[in-house]
């Protein structure tokens, strides 16, 4: 039985930090627990699903960012997120995060909200339709001029450039951390969701990462969406 946490960052333990960063390497090469720690420092809450030995059996690192200088509109930024391969097969981390995002859309009921991340491999990106009705970029709308031009924004003031617009391309410096071989590996697929994020990201076992984006609004949320976050009860720590 997993316990789901909204833990704010601060509030993590030094155990818990560690059973991140172990989670981390177990499944990416060249994570660096300095570059791990100074991005986890960045972010606000964690998502935290713990076994009833309260090891860490996954997470995702989650910032609200609002733009210097912007309209009011805020991206909810995920970072480092990871699950142990026994438990992918159920609902809590996607539940907890549909919990955040409606709590969001509670607590900001007159701004614009969106979600950003950047897509290291197919299974990432695989959450944005089986989560969303609309999002960017996506296999049947690739040159989506009215999200491209927010995604452009966000991505440019977080990565610099790092980020290419052309691309939509996160390519950043150095070694970086990857999926391992066994992670990598992926059958032949009819999936065009899989499909479109392959040839748009081909150099993904490298480390290249996809930005994407997709509007947080309730009626933006499909029925597996829906399902999984009735099916969730999180502990709520903020």
């Amino acid at each position: 039985m997993l316990t789901i946490r909204m833990v704010p960052r601060q509030h993590l333990s030094e155990q818990e930090k560690s059973d991140m960063l172990l989670l981390m390497q177990a499944y990416f090469d060249n994570v660096i627990p300095e570059r791990f720690h100074m991005d986890l420092q960045e972010k606000d809450w964690v998502l935290l699903l713990q076994d009833t030995d309260r090891r860490v059996a996954g997470f995702s690192s989650q910032q609200l960012v609002s733009l210097p200088q912007g309209d009011g509109t805020k991206f909810l930024f995920s970072g480092d997120t990871i699950i142990h391969h026994r438990h992918r097969n159920q609902p809590g981390l996607a539940g907890a995060f549909g919990h955040l995002m409606l709590r969001l859309v509670m607590e900001y009921p007159n701004d614009e909200l969106f979600w950003f991340l950047i897509s290291k491999g197919p299974r990432t990106y695989r959450f944005l339709p089986v989560f969303f009705h609309d999002f960017h970029p996506a296999a049947l709308h690739p040159e989506d001029v009215k999200h491209k031009s927010r995604l452009d924004t966000v991505a440019s003031w977080k990565f610099g450039s790092n980020y290419d617009s052309r691309t939509g391309i996160v390519r950043l410096p150095g070694n970086t951390d990857r999926l391992k071989p066994e992670g990598q590996a992926l059958a032949p697929t009819p999936d065009p969701h899989v499909r479109f994020f392959l040839s748009a990201n081909p150099g993904w076992r490298q480390g290249d990462e996809l930005a994407c984006i997709a509007p947080i609004r309730e009626d933006n949320l499909n029925k597996y969406a829906r399902r999984v976050i009735r099916a969730v009860v999180p502990v709520w720590e903020f």
